[in-house]
């Protein structure tokens, strides 16, 4: 790789031990890749939970943080495992959050902004067009590159925390031009009225072109989407497809037609979403026992806006005797929504507000699904809807406001 004088004096230890092994492991991903440099980046986002960093990433943290180790860009936190005022009745281990109040501090003595958030693109800072950034939830990164325009791969736990360090990323995949070319064109010719649809979507195109050098170009649209419907619609995509950008013609800054997002290329494929194809997903699942008694609005954490729908399907009404019905959102959208009401709306109809967290990634979720003996887990995101087996939930997509009437009901539909 072709290195700066400031990169050479990195690698020579001019910054400390940290930050030269973090460019050297940069170098070495880098090379793998096939980079022929590396570039600054403004700004990173990184995993930061005992959950996935496990016990061996603690000790890494502990070992960075005695060396000195100091972030040279701005570096925020992805969703935690455990959100502390819970953690008892979640039935969460005390070991296992003490740890995590280590990590936590770990992170901050380096110099993160623990914001605990998978939506820190709605809520913590917006790169603009060509603004590169080393960000590591898949959500997050598609949302940058397509949304935003600005650039950014998938970064591992250890790429995320290099660039941190370093300010710098290697130049590969959708840092360059040629990887941002739309390859295939999907017409939209349905209706999309709910946050789910555009979950559906991504499901659907994701499974069948599983490669992260996909990258499809949505057209045809009725409507112009909200962020909220591009965030459900980019994380389904990232999840069931591992894709990290897509066009959507007359919404995405590299878009502006469909030749344009094409790049003056033929796609290798033309496909179009219908309605009965959105029933088609929604039919799909398999009510397994019948069990409605948990239903859950994470990944992606709610934004303001899905917080004030749901304070409102959930007026005048309750969480059905038996049943659980959790939401996770950041400190941030919290602290607005109490101040607006709709958290306190939630609460009175039961709802069990988690902040910080993913639901997906809530330590000792297994046991939990064990102890209260939930089969089935209902939810309004695809994302969550793919992923959730690994804890053997049998999940089933469906609309928000169905969403609503099972918690209530307690009567899967």
């Amino acid at each position: 790789m072709e290195l700066t004088a400031e990169e050479r004096a990195i690698l020579a230890g001019a910054r400390g031990e940290a930050a030269r092994r973090a460019l050297q492991y940069q170098v070495e991903v880098g090379e793998f890749w096939g980079a022929r440099r590396l570039v600054p980046v403004t700004g990173v986002h990184m995993m930061g939970d005992i959950e996935v960093m496990g016990d061996g990433g603690l000790a890494f943290l502990r070992e960075e943080a005695a060396l000195g180790a100091r972030c040279a860009v701005a570096t925020t936190t992805n969703a935690r495992c455990i959100d502390f005022a819970h953690r008892a009745r979640l039935g969460q281990d005390a070991s296992e959050a003490q740890k995590e109040r280590e990590l936590i501090g770990c992170l901050r003595a380096i110099g993160v902004a623990t914001t605990d958030t998978c939506i820190n693109y709605q809520t913590v800072y917006q790169p603009h067009f060509g603004e590169r950034v080393a960000w590591g939830d898949t959500g997050t990164v598609i949302y940058a590159n397509s949304v935003f325009g600005a650039r950014s791969n998938f970064e591992s736990g250890p790429a995320a925390l290099a660039a941190a360090l370093t300010g710098r990323t290697p130049e590969y995949g959708f840092h360059l031009d040629e990887h941002r070319r739309g390859t295939f064109a999907v017409e939209l010719d349905a209706a999309l009225e709910d946050l789910a649809d555009w979950g559906a979507v991504g499901k659907l195109v994701g499974e069948a072109h599983q490669s992260y050098w996909a990258v499809p170009v949505f057209h045809g649209c009725r409507k112009t989407p909200t962020a909220d419907e591009l965030k459900h619609l980019g994380a389904a995509l990232a999840s069931y497809g591992s894709m990290a950008m897509f066009h959507f013609v007359g919404v995405t800054p590299e878009a502006p037609s469909l030749e344009a997002a094409l790049g003056g290329s033929t796609p290798s494929e033309r496909l179009a979403v219908t309605d009965r194809d959105l029933a088609k997903v929604y039919s799909s699942y398999r009510l397994g026992d019948g069990d409605a008694r948990l239903v859950v609005f994470s990944g992606p954490q709610q934004s303001l806006f899905e917080m004030q729908r749901l304070a409102a399907l959930f007026s005048g009404r309750r969480v059905a005797e038996g049943s659980s019905c959790f939401v996770t959102t950041n400190g941030a959208v919290l602290a607005q929504s109490r101040a607006l009401g709709y958290a306190g709306a939630l609460e009175q109809a039961g709802v069990t507000i988690l902040e910080g967290v993913c639901f997906y990634i809530l330590q000792n979720l297994s046991p939990m699904r064990v102890a209260n003996r939930w089969t089935n887990m209902v939810s309004n995101s695809a994302k969550i809807v793919n992923i959730i087996g690994a804890h053997r939930f049998n999940p089933i997509l469906r609309r928000t406001a169905d969403c609503v009437e099972i918690a209530c009901s307690g009567v899967l539909r």
